[in-house]
């Protein structure tokens, strides 16, 4: 199959705007809990609709009496927590268009956000964050930008207070402004290479999406009495959209900005479903794999892990026989349901996103039952293009469309869409926009195949293919997939453009790496850079490489690797937000490393 299109099985009023998702749920007789809040004594306390509708509408009218014009542009710099969703819905009852900001942003970053989208004001989570936008206006010249609040302290308050002029009457009004086809939010791409571009989602984006998805079968995970909890960055796109879907479906959402408190947080909080990318779910599965080694039932670990994966295949072909399901059943009780309790002992789906999870990992959480509901899309996207949900899933792939998008597969490969998630277009970029469609379909970059029943397999990155000195083609991912499964591995990037043989640079995860160590004979306090040196380290790697290597030809084959003496982090300008490797920087940081590994006689043997 070279083309699917899904219509869409929701049709949305012109005039509807992403408020009307809090309306809808405010006039419910239920009045549902859309966020829960940890109060001083550690307690979560409901917000309700109502609740929330009142306190949006007091600080829309703040910023209407401040000046906030319908269509001007607000940025939200802050980490994930509650105010993130209420000031976000504040700016849209406002008739204004959020600008969101990654609280790790340097200020030449955050100046180009508030800059390029002409922002004229910003709400900053802390004095700190505060402190950077102010740096960024003074040293850009940021003129627009008239207002800078905290979402600490008492500046809310102050924005509740100045409101207090401005009537209901005039309030909705200006809510009213904005239909299907206005703008929404302008989220700039985080960006692997070059300036961020901002890409304009629309209130139909989120609008349309939201229904088309509770429509399908997913709408039986995502309904008023579910529960899941934010970690991922608000100012991430999948993250975003699935708040907007949460208001619209009336889920009850709680936040945690810092994931190290994530395991307690999910048992306090005991999420229905939860949402991750594709890291988060293989750093669970490797942590409970080093948690067993270290305590010596690393051997059952194993088995478990297999039987889950081979109930997981047995049941998607149709039939599970009974030895498998006597065995599932043993391990169920010996393994999957502690892996369950830690995640809060609720959690039956999870909606994973942001690149492609692996059959393999799927196929394991499925089988300790957590079914991973595996999606595609991008920020031009509003998330979500594809998706796996509980009536149509094929494991090891990305789903089908949507209701109301379309896939085409180009004849190189390059999957274009389009559809009710597209964006409108990137914001005061006429050119770019007109590069990025052919004849309304959006050319997404990323290579990939539709199978016989329209589900969406991703095979790589267009601009990440790799072609030898000897002219053959080489998808990294393929390879760099396979080896970061190990939980010794943290990242991996395949290198090899223009080269005469594929190469590899490796990074150690610091954190199972003392285990590891023990279990192999070796000080636990070696550092990494000791590690990244060390013969028993490095055959380990060998053994992970070459056996990636048995999935590919051999001229596509990893030759030669380098274990670089510290990870790829977002702090160190290696990895994206949502953990992608910034594949440009990451070569131009380690050249030296590269050259040096190329101008080896021989290269280490496959």
């Amino acid at each position: 199959m070279r083309e699917i299109s899904v219509p869409p099985l929701v049709t949305v009023p012109p005039e509807t705007n992403v408020t009307d998702l809090v309306l809808r749920q405010a006039a419910k007789p239920s009045n549902p809990a859309l966020f829960s809040r940890l109060d001083a004594a550690g307690q979560w306390q409901d917000v309700r609709a109502t609740d929330f509708l009142a306190d949006a509408s007091a600080l829309a009218k703040g910023l209407m009496a401040s000046g906030v014009e319908a269509g001007d542009r607000v940025g939200i710099m802050s980490r994930t927590r509650y105010e993130w969703a209420l000031i976000d819905f504040a700016i849209w009852f406002a008739g204004a268009v959020s600008v969101p900001i990654y609280e790790t942003s340097s200020p030449s970053q955050v100046a180009w956000n508030l800059g390029d989208s002409g922002a004229v004001a910003a709400f900053g989570e802390s004095a700190h964050h505060e402190d950077i936008i102010r740096q960024a206006a003074n040293s850009e010249g940021l003129t627009a930008l008239r207002h800078v609040w905290q979402l600490e302290g008492d500046a809310l308050d102050e924005v509740r207070a100045a409101g207090a002029s401005i009537s209901d009457e005039d309030l909705e009004a200006r809510r009213r402004q904005a239909g299907l086809q206005d703008l929404a939010t302008i989220i700039y791409t985080s960006g692997t290479t070059g300036r961020p571009k901002g890409c304009e989602l629309t209130h139909g984006n989120f609008v349309e999406l939201s229904d088309n998805v509770l429509a399908t079968s997913l709408g039986q995970i995502v309904h008023e009495q579910a529960r899941t909890i934010m970690f991922l960055p608000l100012a991430h796109v999948f993250a975003r959209f699935i708040s907007v879907l949460a208001v619209a479906a009336g889920v009850t959402v709680a936040h945690t900005p810092d994931i190290k408190n994530l395991l307690p947080d999910l048992q306090s909080y005991k999420p229905t479903f939860i949402l991750a990318v594709p890291r988060v779910f293989e750093k669970v599965y490797n942590s409970a794999l080093t948690k067993a080694e270290d305590g010596g039932k690393g051997a059952i670990f194993h088995r478990a892990a297999e039987t889950a994966i081979a109930w997981s295949r047995a049941r998607q072909a149709g039939k599970v026989g009974l030895a498998l399901k006597l065995k599932h059943a043993l391990f169920d009780k010996l393994v999957y349901g502690k892996l369950r309790d830690a995640m809060g002992g609720q959690v039956a789906h999870a909606v994973s996103g942001g690149g492609p999870l692996g059959e393999r990992l799927g196929h394991f959480f499925q089988g300790i039952g957590l079914q991973i509901l595996e999606g595609y899309g991008l920020t031009e996207t509003t998330a979500p293009v594809t998706v796996n949900t509980p009536s149509l899933i094929k494991i090891g792939t990305v789903g089908a469309p949507i209701p109301g998008n379309a896939l085409k597969i180009a004849d190189d490969g390059e999957i274009l869409t389009k559809g009710v998630s597209v964006m409108r277009g990137y914001f005061n970029r006429e050119d770019l926009t007109a590069e990025a469609f052919d004849d309304g379909w959006f050319r997404t970059g990323d290579i990939g195949r539709l199978d016989e029943q329209g589900f969406l397999t991703i095979t790589g990155r267009k601009k990440e293919i790799i072609v030898t000195a000897g002219g053959k083609n080489v998808v990294p991912a393929l390879l760099e997939d396979q080896i970061r499964a190990d939980a010794l591995v943290s990242q991996v990037l395949v290198v090899g453009d223009n080269r005469p043989f594929i190469g590899a640079l490796v990074t150690l995860d610091e954190e199972a790496l003392p285990g590891w160590l023990q279990r192999h004979g070796l000080p636990a306090s070696t550092t990494l850079a000791e590690a990244a040196e060390h013969p028993t380290v490095k055959a380990a790697v060998q053994e992970l490489i070459s056996h990636a290597n048995q999935s590919v030809s051999q001229a596509e084959a990893i030759k030669s690797f380098r274990i670089v003496p510290s990870d790829f982090t977002e702090a160190s300008g290696h990895l994206t937000p949502s953990m992608k490797v910034k594949r440009a920087q990451v070569m131009k940081d380690f050249e030296t490393v590269i050259e040096e590994m190329y101008a080896a006689k021989r290269p280490t043997p496959a």
